[in-house]
């Protein structure tokens, strides 16, 4: 009797490792787990090499008047010249955690006279901690001053050629923008690009 007893056990744990190391017993995934993504491409960046491109203008209009006229989220379709517009596709204008349409930024930080946005994670593509601040400053009870401040990692890019070249192109484009803001904010017209 003990020797048909053993017999089973031993039966019964062949079979469940056989069961088992086949993959066919697994555990339950709970209902509010989703599965394992398929493995994408590594977006951590081994070297970052992170830099700044600070730039400013000065205004001739207090803060609180430059603030109302450039400073609402999607006002960066209008002095950014983009043409497809801008939208919030989550959250309200200005909210801290909303989404703008454009590249699906999304605000992280605000004060009275500045916002700081991000750019977000994408799938096979590596992250550059992309990051831009608009921000206005009184200067006197008339005038004021406007910084755009953008940090970003550029090691991905394929050397120093293409580093400098990258730099040059944002350079030039938010020198661009933050003109546009000035002429906006004095009460100007933009000249259609």
């Amino acid at each position: 009797m003990r020797t048909a007893f053993t017999r089973s056990i031993v039966a019964g744990a062949l079979a469940l490792a056989c069961f088992t190391s086949t993959g066919l017993a697994q555990a339950p995934v709970p209902a509010a787990q989703a599965p394992a993504a398929a493995p994408t491409a590594n977006i951590v960046v081994d070297n970052p090499t992170y830099i700044s491109i600070p730039l400013e203008i000065a205004i001739d209009r207090p803060a609180a008047e430059v603030w109302k006229r450039v400073g609402k989220y999607c006002d960066i379709a209008e002095w950014l010249q983009i043409p497809a517009g801008c939208k919030m596709l989550s959250g309200g204008e200005g909210e801290v955690g909303s989404v703008r349409s454009v590249a699906n930024e999304v605000l992280v930080g605000k004060t009275e006279f500045s916002y700081t946005y991000t750019q977000t994670v994408r799938a096979g593509r590596p992250y550059n901690l992309y990051h831009g601040t608009l921000e206005v400053r009184p200067v006197t009870d008339k005038t004021s001053r406007l910084y755009y401040t953008l940090i970003y990692d550029n090691s991905m890019l394929p050397d120093d050629g293409a580093r400098e070249k990258d730099k040059a192109a944002r350079t030039a484009t938010f020198t661009r923008a933050i003109q546009n803001i000035k002429t906006l904010a004095e009460g100007g017209k933009l000249t259609p690009r």
